[in-house]
């Protein structure tokens, strides 16, 4: 079916009472766990991925995507109000939100960052229903060497644009790749890495995993914290932005929506990513630069546009391709397969009502998320004030009842303690876990794909040569990895000079 006939078809899926049910209440629940500092999008995904276990696939997803949703919106609302981003893609929110905040422009600071996700999140999600099918059936034409080479060429983006050290990003996803070949060998059906032990025979879960790596981490480092951060006492008032912020930020919105559209699409990219480029470049073209970090309008609504934009641009590989470009899009798509769907080029056909019902659900979505988070901010406010001794319990609970709830096992509650010590020393030690859990989940996609082909070649590489896609991406990884090690070479070369 066409786009528009198949968004017809998914809004007559997202309108089912309780399809708008569950929507509603991802879009609640992911706002509210978004809102807490630290735990973000893929804290909130992985603590209340459980919650969906039980429910109907199309419900089950919709409620994630609304999960993921009001998570990236919720961030926002403790960047402004308490310097602290609820997630890593609102860190540049914090550096004008905040100074708007203190000037007692919080409610405009609120109102232009809802109104920009609202404005780029849509657009993201027009992009989306125009890219996927071309996009899908494009991929019809995939064998192994194309989606080992894209896979690796994922990988190879998710190591350069590494926030910390390249090389700790490159130990993290290898280790995450180690990881993934737990289990019963694809091809032979060969016990690897299991010890003997039964449980391991299917792998490790990546809800355990990631409820491990992302929640219980989180609370043990938030732990440490010997002062909780204060909420600024400022009165939150006009959250309708005026004429005049409105033409301060117009042009932020548009070009943080743009380059969140193509940054979401990128592997590696996402979010983050196009937060710290949106806030460069409107600091570029602005023509007072100097009122950046001292409260400009601009500030806010270009990293918090580019946010929602490329959240929403993020699905298209997921969907369209089966590869996640991103963390949270790599625990969403170990939902979809917990629940029996595999994303890819033929979900459109195999699966309709999922990929159109989540496509028309998140347009849905967006609405709900600007309906509930304008009213609803001084509720955020004073869920901010729970005490830490009463919050950190309860997310530790759902932590432990989300890890036995998946197959009734205490050998997952087991997997999901140790992850999240290993969790909390990845963190003491400055290491990412992004890499590892997305090493976790493609894997095995890289592992089968690379067999495959070697298969299908009898044991020559020339096979990766002779297909034009293959060979393109991995051009495009050779020249991302050698780069730097060129430009090293270079600065040392003159720095001896």
């Amino acid at each position: 079916m066409d786009a528009l006939n198949g968004l017809f078809y998914g809004f007559s899926v997202a309108f089912e009472f309780h399809n708008l049910l569950l929507m509603f209440a991802g879009c609640l629940l992911g706002t509210l766990v978004g809102v807490l500092p630290g735990i973000g999008p893929v804290g909130a995904i992985s603590i209340l991925l459980p919650l969906t276990f039980q429910l109907p696939t199309a419900g089950a997803i919709i409620m994630l995507a609304g999960i993921y949703n009001g998570a990236m919106y919720g961030g926002s609302t403790t960047s402004i109000l308490i310097n602290v981003p609820g997630e890593t893609a609102s860190v540049m929110t914090c550096l004008d939100g905040y100074a708007m905040a203190r000037k007692g422009q919080a409610g405009a600071a609120l109102g232009i960052a809802v109104f920009g996700s609202f404005i780029a999140g849509t657009v993201g999600l027009i992009g989306l229903q125009l890219i996927a099918g071309p996009l899908s059936t494009l991929a019809l034409k995939f064998g192994p060497p194309e989606y080992f080479a894209i896979i690796l060429l994922g990988f190879t983006f998710i190591v350069y644009l590494a926030q910390r050290s390249m090389n700790k990003a490159v130990l993290m996803a290898l280790t995450g790749i180690t990881l993934s070949l737990i289990g019963l060998d694809p091809i032979t059906s060969q016990q690897r890495l299991t010890f003997g032990n039964i449980n391991l025979f299917e792998g490790l879960g990546v809800a355990p995993v990631a409820i491990g790596l992302f929640g219980l981490a989180e609370v043990l480092g938030n732990l440490e914290k010997t002062a909780s951060a204060k909420i600024l006492n400022v009165k939150i008032k006009n959250m309708f932005p005026d004429k005049s912020q409105w033409l301060q930020a117009k042009w932020a919105i548009v070009r943080g929506t743009v380059i969140g559209f193509f940054l979401g699409i990128l592997p590696g990219g996402g979010p983050v990513l196009s937060t710290f480029i949106s806030y460069g470049v409107e600091k570029r073209v602005s023509k007072h630069p100097e009122q950046f970090g001292q409260g400009a309008i601009e500030g806010v609504a270009a990293p918090e546009s580019a946010n929602n934009a490329a959240a929403s641009t993020s699905f298209i590989p997921l969907m369209t391709l089966g590869i996640p470009p991103n963390v949270v899009l790599a625990v969403l798509f170990g939902a979809f397969l917990i629940h029996g769907i595999t994303p890819g080029p033929m979900m459109m056909t195999q699966h309709p009502e999922i990929f159109w019902g989540v496509l028309a659900s998140m347009y849905l979505g967006n609405v709900i998320l600007l309906i509930l988070n304008l009213p609803l901010i001084p509720l955020w406010v004073q869920i901010l004030r729970i005490p830490d001794k009463i919050l950190y319990p309860l997310i530790i609970l759902f932590c432990l009842v989300g890890a036995y709830s998946i197959n009734n096992s205490v050998f997952d509650i087991g997997v999901m303690v140790l992850f999240g010590i290993i969790g909390y020393l990845l963190k003491k030690f400055d290491f990412e876990a992004a890499p590892l859990i997305l090493g976790f989940v493609l894997g095995p996609m890289f592992e089968v794909n690379l067999r495959r082909s070697l298969l299908m070649s009898q044991g020559s590489f020339g096979i990766f040569v002779e297909r034009p896609i293959a060979i393109v991406a991995l051009i495009i990884c050779v020249i991302l990895i050698t780069l730097p090690i060129y430009q090293a070479i270079r600065n040392k070369y003159i720095v001896k000079r």
